[in-house]
């Protein structure tokens, strides 16, 4: 060995001692090595990685979010304007509202796909039945993100979206007083809501959050079903492990890259929409896909179908794991319930076709 190779490798092995020391003196006092605690290797796979994007996802359009939020007027007199203003003179105010816009709708899709997974692989079964209902909880409070936001623009979208959001907390009374413009004259409803937006909800959904990722640790990721069916007929119990969490936070946080890269190239290419100034005396708007399998009820019951056709389908959602008792998870097995959870997408599916093609008619004000 030459001596030239030789001193090379000393340097190399005192700046790897480097490292170390400065990995062991930060691990020491942030515990990151408990991240590499085992995980099955199948949770690297996306079916199993979608709570992580969305969750990824949820980050983005809080950053956004704070970026919006420096140049918002939350009266009816300056809403809309400084939306235009964000779009039209902030600094990245056009980028960051569409990498909102577009996020928001790729975290929408990827909750219903994660919670379609859990669905069908049967992984809300004891002692996931908690957290299967706190799923549900963050399902609502996105929904919630999704409509607020919508009524913040101020358009003619967010005027008739608000018209809903009085008439409905008009229907349930006293308990809807919150929605009532009257509750208070002191602040617009329009600042209440964008207080719900940026403060209530996200505390809410914070909450869930952090419910929901205690006991993810505190009853690991879910086996593959045909594992969990093994076990259940006496074979051996799946294995807990095969790769790591560090692992699958990495996976996590690639996926959730490519989430803003798609919703930052959508911004550039889409120039996200805003509409005209609120006009009272029209109804010309539809809301967003996620809203649209209840429109056709609105249009066949009226406004009150809003309360009771996603109350319906919430509690039906929540009474899953209470009424599927079958000890196995795999699909095959539990054949009805697959068979009916399929019925109800398709019919949620054609419920929005039909609201696509279906003319607008209006609903605030016609009870």
């Amino acid at each position: 060995m030459s001596s030239g190779t030789a001193i090379e490798d000393v340097h190399d092995g005192r700046a790897s001692g480097r490292l170390w020391r400065i990995w062991a003196a930060v691990d020491e006092r942030l515990g990151l090595s408990g991240l590499a605690y085992p995980v099955p290797k199948h949770a690297n796979g996306i079916p199993y990685i979608l709570g992580g994007i969305s969750f990824f996802g949820f980050l983005v359009l809080a950053a956004t979010g704070v970026w919006l939020a420096q140049f918002y007027h939350s009266t009816p007199e300056g809403a809309r304007e400084s939306v235009a203003y964000i779009m039209n003179v902030a600094p990245l105010g056009d980028v960051a509202r569409g990498i909102h816009f577009w996020t928001a709708n790729l975290v929408m899709a990827t909750i219903l796909l994660h919670m379609g997974r859990v669905f069908v692989t049967g992984s809300y079964k004891r002692p996931r039945e908690v957290n299967w209902l706190i799923g549900l909880g963050l399902l609502s409070i996105t929904i919630g993100l999704i409509f607020t936001g919508t009524v913040l623009k101020w358009d003619q979208e967010g005027f008739e979206a608000l018209g809903h959001n009085v008439e409905i907390g008009e229907l349930i009374g006293a308990f809807g007083f919150w929605f009532s413009p009257t509750f208070t004259t002191s602040l617009p409803i329009v600042g209440r809501l964008y207080i719900a937006h940026v403060v209530i909800l996200p505390a809410l959904g914070t909450f869930l959050l952090i419910a929901h990722f205690l006991l993810v640790k505190r009853h690991g990721i879910s086996s593959r079903p045909s594992d969990f069916d093994a076990a259940v007929d006496g074979g051996p119990a799946a294995s807990k492990g095969g790769s790591t969490f560090a692992a699958h936070l990495v996976r996590m946080v690639g996926f959730g890259l490519v989430i803003l890269a798609v919703a930052t190239v959508l911004s550039l290419v889409i120039r996200t929409p805003l509409g005209g100034p609120p006009d009272p005396s029209i109804e010309v708007s539809k809301p967003w896909w996620m809203f649209l399998p209840f429109y056709p009820f609105e249009d066949w019951f009226g406004l009150p179908a809003l309360i009771w056709a996603p109350g319906l389908l919430i509690a039906a959602l929540a009474l899953v794991p209470f009424i599927d008792r079958n000890p196995y998870r795999s699909p095959s097995r539990r054949r009805a319930l697959i068979i009916i959870g399929a019925i109800v997408v398709i019919v949620l599916v054609a419920l929005v076709g039909y609201a696509l093609v279906e003319p607008v008619k209006s609903h605030v004000g016609a009870m």
